[in-house]
Parts: C-alpha cells; sequence; structure tokens
C-alpha cells in the first residue's frame, strides 16, 4: 500500500519533517535495517579481533593496512555513482506512473457520441469501455505481481466479467507469440466502426475522436509493456552495487581505531563506535536501496503501485460514466450570481482573514515611478531625422552625416538641434542655464552654422571633389531647404572662460 503523508506536510512548521522520522511504515528503517545490523556486527568482530587477540608485530600490520584501505575509499566516486544513478530510476519511475492507462478520457469520449438510450446504445458504450479495461487488466497481468496473483488465469479474467466466454474463445483462437494485450483494442475499433455504420455514432468527426483517444490509451498500455520490456542496462546496476559494497568493505577494515605505530607516538581518539562511519553507510547504503525499491514499481513493497485497486477504480468509474451517466444532466438553471456582475463566493470564519489581501496584479503595479513631470511628456522624433537607437550613440550616428561638421561635433548638442528639448516658447534651453545670453555671439554661431551646412551639402553633390569645381546653386538651394533654427548660446565671456582656446569663427 502507498504510503501518503501529504497532510502531514502541508504546513510548513517546526518540526514539520522530524515528526516523520519516527514512522516505520515505508521508512528508510524498515528497507536497511538488516543491512546495518550486518555492518555493525562484522565491524565489531573486526574491532574485537584487532584489540584482543592479535599480537603487537600483526597490530602494526594491520594498522598498515588499515590506513591503506581508508586511502582507498577517496578513490570511489560514491557521490557521483550514486547519484545519477538513483536520478535516472526516479525519472524512470515517474514516467512509468504516467503511463498507466487511464479510461477518464475515452469514457466521456463514448458517452457523448455513441447515442442510444435503447438496450443496444447501452450494450455498445458498455462493451467499449470493458474492452478497454480488459486491455489494461491484459497489461497489468504482464507487468504487476500484484495483479497476477489476483488474476492468475484467464479463468479469473472471465469470472471478474472483463471477458464473456465467447471472448475468450476468440482471444485464445488467436495465435501469437506475443503479448496479446492489444486485442480488446482492435475488437474496439470494429465495434466502433459498426456503430458508426448503424448511425449510433453520427458523423465521422466523432468517430475519428474516439479512435484518437483509443490509440492514446493503447500507447500507454504499450509504454507499459515496454518498461518492463526494457530495463535499465544490468551493468550499470552491477556498478552501482559493487562501488558500495566495496567502499564499505574498505570501511570496515579502515575505519577501526587503530592504536599508533611507534610507542610515543599519539594516536586517534579511541570512539569505540565509528559515529560517522555509520551514518555514512546509512545514507550511501539507503540511496541504493532506495533506488532498489522503486527501480520496479509494480512489485509489493510499500510504496509500489496500487495496481488492483485501480483497476477497480477504472471499472466503475468508466461503467457509471457511460450508462447510468448516458443523457443524465441535471436541469440546466440560472447560478446563484446570475444577477450580478462580479462573483464572491463566500468565506468562513478561519478564511475571513484571506479577504483582507489585495489582489496580484503584477510585479511592476506598485513601482514609484519619477515625480519629474517633464520626464512623463512623450517626445516626438524630428520627420526631417532619422530615428537613432541610443541617446549615448546618437553623437557618432549623427557625426558619421555629411551635413554636420566637424567644428558641431566638438561642441557636442549645440549641433544637433533636434535632440534638445523645446522650451515653451518655442525656442531651446541653453547649455549654461545660469548665465546670460549674448545676442552678437548667437548671431556668429548661426552664421557659422549655415556656412558648414552649406560647405557639406557642396561636398555631397556628384561630381564634386577635392579641388573640384563647386556648385553655388546648389548649395543656395540646399540652404533654401535647411530649416531656420534659432539657437540662444551663452555669452562670448562665458565661452572663453570655459574654453582653454578663443574659438574664431
Amino acid at each position: 500500500m502507498t504510503i501518503s503523508y501529504t497532510l502531514k506536510v502541508a504546513n510548513s512548521r517546526f518540526g514539520g519533517f522530524s515528526k516523520l522520522l519516527f514512522r516505520w511504515k515505508g521508512s528508510i528503517y524498515k528497507l536497511l535495517y538488516k543491512e546495518f545490523i550486518v555492518f555493525v556486527v562484522l565491524y565489531a568482530v573486526l574491532s574485537l579481533v584487532y584489540r584482543r587477540l592479535l599480537t603487537e608485530e600483526q597490530k602494526r600490520l594491520y594498522t598498515k593496512v588499515a590506513q591503506y584501505c581508508n586511502r582507498s575509499t577517496d578513490l570511489i566516486p560514491m557521490s557521483f555513482v550514486l547519484g545519477f544513478y538513483v536520478t535516472l530510476i526516479v525519472n524512470r519511475w515517474w514516467a512509468q506512473y504516467t503511463s498507466i492507462p487511464l479510461p477518464d478520457q475515452l469514457m466521456c469520449v463514448i458517452s457523448s457520441n455513441v447515442h442510444g438510450k435503447d438496450e443496444r446504445g447501452r450494450i455498445l458504450r458498455r462493451t467499449l469501455i470493458r474492452y478497454a479495461n480488459l486491455s489494461a487488466v491484459l497489461i497489468l497481468r504482464s507487468v504487476s505481481t500484484r495483479v497476477l496473483k489476483r488474476f492468475p488465469t484467464m479463468d479469473h479474467v472471465v469470472e471478474a466479467g472483463f471477458m464473456t466466454q465467447d471472448e475468450r474463445k476468440k482471444f485464445e483462437s488467436l495465435h501469437s507469440d506475443f503479448n496479446k494485450y492489444w486485442i480488446p483494442c482492435v475488437w474496439f475499433t470494429n465495434l466502433a466502426a459498426q456503430a458508426r455504420r448503424d448511425g449510433r455514432i453520427h458523423d465521422d468527426v466523432a468517430l475519428r475522436l474516439l479512435m484518437d483517444e483509443l490509440n492514446l490509451y493503447r500507447a500507454k498500455c504499450s509504454m507499459l509493456f515496454h518498461y518492463d520490456w526494457i530495463s535499465i542496462p544490468l551493468v550499470y546496476t552491477q556498478v552501482v552495487t559493487i562501488a558500495v559494497y566495496s567502499f564499505f568493505a574498505f570501511c570496515l577494515i579502515g575505519r577501526q581505531f587503530l592504536e599508533p605505530l611507534e610507542p610515543g607516538q599519539e594516536g586517534d581518539l579511541d570512539m569505540y563506535i565509528p559515529l560517522s562511519t555509520l551514518l555514512q553507510f546509512f545514507f550511501y547504503a539507503g540511496w541504493l536501496k532506495v533506488a532498489e525499491q522503486i527501480i520496479n514499481p509494480f512489485g509489493e513493497d510499500d510504496d509500489d503501485f496500487e495496481t488492483n485497486k485501480l483497476i477497480d477504480r477504472n471499472l466503475q468509474v468508466s461503467l457509471l460514466s457511460v450508462d447510468d451517466m448516458y443523457q443524465n444532466v441535471p436541469p440546466a438553471v440560472k447560478d446563484k450570481y446570475w444577477n450580478e456582475s462580479t462573483a464572491q463566493p463566500p468565506y468562513t470564519t478561519a478564511t475571513a482573514a484571506e479577504t483582507l489581501k489585495p489582489s496580484f496584479l503584477g510585479s511592476t503595479f506598485d513601482m514609484r515611478m519619477c515625480e519629474d513631470v517633464e520626464q512623463s511628456q512623450p517626445v516626438e522624433a524630428s520627420p526631417s531625422v532619422p530615428r537613432i537607437q541610443t541617446p549615448l550613440l546618437s553623437r557618432f550616428f549623427a557625426a558619421a552625416s555629411p551635413a554636420i561638421s566637424i567644428k558641431n561635433f566638438g561642441w557636442g548638442s549645440r549641433g544637433h538641434p533636434h535632440l534638445r528639448r523645446p522650451r515653451v516658447d518655442s525656442s531651446f534651453p541653453s547649455p549654461y542655464p545660469n548665465r546670460s545670453e549674448d545676442p552678437e555671439s548667437v548671431a556668429r554661431i548661426e552664421e557659422e552654422e549655415t556656412e558648414d551646412e552649406s560647405q557639406a551639402s557642396e561636398s555631397t553633390i556628384p561630381g564634386s571633389h577635392l579641388g573640384g569645381t563647386r556648385l553655388p546653386e546648389a548649395s543656395k538651394t540646399r540652404k533654401k531647404e535647411l530649416p531656420l533654427i534659432q539657437v540662444k548660446a551663452p555669452s562670448s565671456d562665458s565661452i572663453e572662460a570655459d574654453r582653454p582656446e578663443a574659438w574664431e569663427p
């Protein structure tokens, strides 16, 4: 019987797992106590022989052998070998559980698509689901010792109601050297096709849905058969077993409390009982026993699958679904929250405190934003300027444009008026807000920008080159196309104070 302790660990509290250590059924103590007793007895025998029966010369020889054995234990990678093996076993164990065929989806499809309230319709639905359960019983008899003990022969299967005498004769008349668990699935398909011809299944879409669910059910039966057939390679299991046994064989000799080799030499503390070694045996040998228990979960261990209970449950609920529940539904009425826009089920006194907790709306819902109104204003890109990826690289991308001069690039944001935020009065803020603006400096900056833009436009005209003839008409046209932007710059005195060299137009 599967040992369940889920309710005991529903809430994390002080000593929650510690209380589980005192349970015997399904525990590691029940699984390991025999091997543990054998190890303790062998260790005690070797200790008595060393302390009472050996001479001084023999003790010195035994001490050297024990030291060698103790060093040899470090050469066996116990954690790696056992860890990988147990991980593989646990994954296989869970995959076998998910491969157990359950008729829940299939019975819903049968109940909704195989029609007829008469006796013929009822026989069709019950026979279809019985064939599915029969296929599961046949495959579980092949892999589970519990099910085989319950149904040792086909007579027991017939007596249990999974198969009739005529079906048994048909089953035994079909000779095959392989497992014949798939025969009821073929009977299912033929009976479903006959129901489609008789009009019990109204259309081909419903028949296709029924066949798809049956194929999924049959695939799980096949996976159980293959898990039983294809085991984990025996060499790997042998390697892990030899590694564990040899490790503790070395520990029996090397973990003894020894006397010093020299008379005046200080020896280790004599504890008589090797607590650390016993704990190590408990962990490593227990790890191996866990793998031994779950490598085949269809046995009769405490934590093996309850296959007989699954058979009883599947047959009962599937017959109930396709027979008594066929078109037997309660009347459709208005629900309790018919006139309410938001449904709120009531809480009991024990759960009333949960209503005080706010609903989770997202991890960024309570994030504080910047209170600066100017930072929250949307920014519209200028249509005449291409969009730039990042503000940090905007100067380098803009410097590659032939319409911008090297001098403007050196002046930073002054050479890129489109990257500056306009103020309310349609002007641009000064890079030095605390200084007064000189009109003469502004005019001189505008004149320099106009000259640089005209020179750049002349150099981009096809056919022009270094030392060639310039085209003044094209430059004038280019100059007319450029928008006139008023820029307010700092005064000449402030510029001279900030720069090491005077700027000349």
